[in-house]
């Protein structure tokens, strides 16, 4: 069965059946939890107690949705002078998914669960260095009973993404991906007039003020910038620090940065693996290289090891500016960033310098200061004392050049 006759199907099933589907898929994400986990390190190197970690997550999304989705599509009653007035929520039909290969079941996940449980289908086209995570998911929801062709795998190059938004059967499209992709899967979409969702690269700020707890802020820096190697859009890029604790700062997260064990991502004491590939990590080599060489200061890693694998060592730059790889560009990897803010309203300032507007953290005590400057912090979302996560039970997306649309609404 083809996607388009499994959603005429799918459709017309009530919720209570499609959460059954849903809640199966979610036991058996669980079941084979080590299973999954391996397949995603050994095809893109994700230090192995992050990927069972992402399994994990993915079986929470389809048991939230299961749980809420009637809930969240439910009729709203509108007074008006007819009758009877309301807004009702039908599903589209087959939704096209663009999908990265950083977090390669999550961001799947993330799709699927509140699009299958809507009513619609789901056509996944992966990244091509992920292809057995891309036809694990696909079995996934077969074996969970969901409608054969409901949910499918293409494993095509970029260049048929054309072809598949053209298709007539495709009714809108979502993109997890980079500014490039991003911008020619709107203009297909936007010729063929089919609704899109983009969530495109960040520069994320991480904000510490001076009555911040130092200690801690070092440490939530360092996981946010580390997390899957530093491979991730909502990954905090540039750490703008209070002039006042700077310099206490810095010792700190060095400190932080260089505790963390690189190594096999297969072994469970590994906290930072390999990069995905050999010429992500030299592009991002040359960007740290071109950050000193006009003017950053090289604090910890910036060399690539001498080992076999694409590692990149935790890497530390300060005095950075405006002008230099490492603040305009996103570093999409183990580089840390810092640069130091005169007051509030300069890291306010300098947080929203950037072309990016996906998310950012704030650290401080006073909860009112972090509302104040929340709201003036240009992103998706901000998160106070902590990293930028996404959660299934908040809607997840950017403005600016990351993109538009939400997930997870």
């Amino acid at each position: 069965m083809g996607a388009h006759a499994a959603f005429l199907q799918w459709r017309e099933v009530p919720f209570a059946r499609r959460a059954q589907r849903m809640r199966e898929a979610a036991q058996i994400l669980r079941t084979r939890r080590a299973e999954y986990a391996r397949t995603m390190t050994t095809e893109m190197w994700k230090p192995i107690v992050q990927a069972e970690a992402e399994v994990d997550k993915c079986a929470w999304v389809c048991e939230y949705y299961a749980d809420h989705a009637e809930a969240f599509l439910a009729e709203q009653p509108r007074e008006t002078q007819a009758s009877r007035s309301y807004v009702r929520f039908d599903p589209l039909g087959p939704v096209l998914a663009v999908m990265p290969w950083n977090f390669p079941f999550w961001q799947v996940f993330r799709f699927a669960a509140p699009a299958l449980m809507a009513g619609n289908a789901g056509i996944l086209k992966h990244a091509s260095n992920v292809p057995r995570s891309a036809l694990a998911m696909e079995e996934v929801f077969r074996e969970a009973g969901f409608p054969r062709g409901l949910f499918s795998t293409v494993l095509v190059g970029p260049s048929a993404v054309a072809g598949l938004i053209a298709d007539p059967r495709i009714v809108a499209v979502t993109l997890t991906g980079s500014e490039l992709a991003g911008s020619k899967v709107a203009e297909q979409a936007g010729y063929a007039l089919k609704k899109t969702v983009l969530e495109l690269g960040g520069s994320g700020p991480f904000i510490v003020l001076a009555d911040a707890d130092i200690g801690a802020a070092a440490r939530t820096a360092a996981d946010a910038r580390l997390i899957n190697s530093g491979q991730s859009c909502i990954a905090a890029k540039r750490f703008i620090v209070g002039e006042p604790v700077a310099d206490q700062l810095l010792e700190r997260y060095l400190h932080e940065l260089s505790s963390r064990r690189m190594g096999d991502p297969l072994a469970r004491e590994t906290q930072v693996g390999p990069q995905a590939r050999v010429d992500l990590r030299d592009s991002l080599h040359q960007q740290i290289a071109e950050s000193v060489k006009r003017g950053a200061k090289l604090l910890l890693g910036g060399e690539v090891p001498a080992r076999k694998g694409a590692f990149y060592p935790p890497t530390l730059l300060a005095a950075v500016d405006k002008g230099m790889p490492a603040f305009d560009e996103e570093t999409f990897g183990p580089v840390a960033a810092v640069i130091r803010a005169k007051d509030e309203a300069d890291a306010v300032r300098l947080a929203n310098d950037s072309a990016f507007g996906l998310g950012a953290s704030l650290c401080t005590q006073d909860r009112v200061r972090a509302e104040r400057m929340a709201a003036q912090i240009e992103a998706g979302a901000v998160f106070v004392n902590s990293l930028v996560t996404s959660d299934p039970r908040l809607p997840f997306g950017g403005i600016k050049r990351s993109g538009y649309g939400r997930e997870l609404s």
